[in-house]
């Protein structure tokens, strides 16, 4: 029987509005009452997420930065890797983000989302935590404490970017999109897979009873490692591509995965 259910946020559990829906509120409270874990593994900041968890109603483990953070429940951070100050340095420099500027960078301390210019429309995707960025010259930054460097913009730019990491970096980092117009770096010793390895762990429950909900190129080894993972409809074709065999369900725009946990835990659909 199933103990352990780990889901990506964006695209996943969150609507099409970057927010969650009462359905899945009810669904996730309700399998919570009867003694289920709950992993959130995500790419976005601890902060955004532990609000987005309080709206939910849950008490989950928090996999952010797609694994450089690890929160338990009481809050308490149990596992971080930062990227090496030297190499935050260079990651934030024109010679890897483009001379042209049109890339959007930023950078994912313990406490802050620091960015390299004002981008409004990014703050529609945090409204149910409000968490928000916070301006900063990033080729004056240290490099200490960085979790995660994340860039945003046009798909062929970010090729670019990519392109340029692997040049310099070669594998040494840890490279995915969470997005077309996301690409996110961050230590190659972290992944969400590894983050649900280690949390079952502590839970002491095996792989082989842990479900597990993604949808886009940074959920690659969260499915893997998963006993039972699924595969949002509306997922990464490239990742349909990756992973042939991970069974599909519902689209993240009409909660998805709250019909589908009802349907594997047996719970009345009355809710819909």
């Amino acid at each position: 029987m199933y103990e352990v259910i780990a889901t990506d946020l964006d695209g996943t559990l969150l609507n099409g509005d970057h927010q969650v829906d009462p359905f899945t509120i009810a669904t996730v409270r309700q399998l919570e009452a009867q003694g289920l874990h709950f992993i959130i593994a995500t790419g976005r900041h601890y902060r955004d997420v532990a609000g987005i968890r309080d709206v939910l109603g849950i008490r989950p483990y928090l996999v952010t930065s797609n694994g450089a953070r690890v929160h338990a429940p009481d809050d308490t951070m149990v596992f971080a890797d930062n990227l090496p100050p030297d190499v935050v340095r260079q990651l934030v420099q024109p010679a890897l983000t483009g001379a042209h500027g049109r890339v959007i960078v930023n950078l994912f301390a313990d406490d802050a989302w620091l960015i390299d210019r004002h981008a409004p429309e990014l703050l529609r995707l945090h409204q149910d935590s409000g968490f928000g960025y916070e301006v900063s010259d990033l080729q004056q930054h240290h490099g200490s404490g960085i979790a995660k460097v994340l860039y945003i913009g046009e798909p062929a730019d970010l090729a670019q970017v990519a392109a340029n990491l692997e040049r310099v970096f070669g594998t040494a980092l840890y490279v995915t999109y969470s997005l077309p117009d996301c690409l996110e770096v961050m230590t190659s010793n972290v992944s969400k897979g590894r983050a649900l390895q280690f949390v079952l762990g502590r839970l002491g429950v095996s792989t082989l009873r842990c479900v597990a909900f993604g949808d886009n190129m940074n959920d690659i080894d969260l499915l893997e490692t998963a006993g039972h993972p699924f595969m949002m409809n509306n997922a990464n074709p490239d990742l349909m591509t990756r992973l042939p065999d991970v069974p599909r369900i519902g689209n993240n725009f009409e909660a998805g995965v709250a019909h589908h946990l009802r349907k594997l835990f047996s719970l009345n659909d009355e809710l819909a």
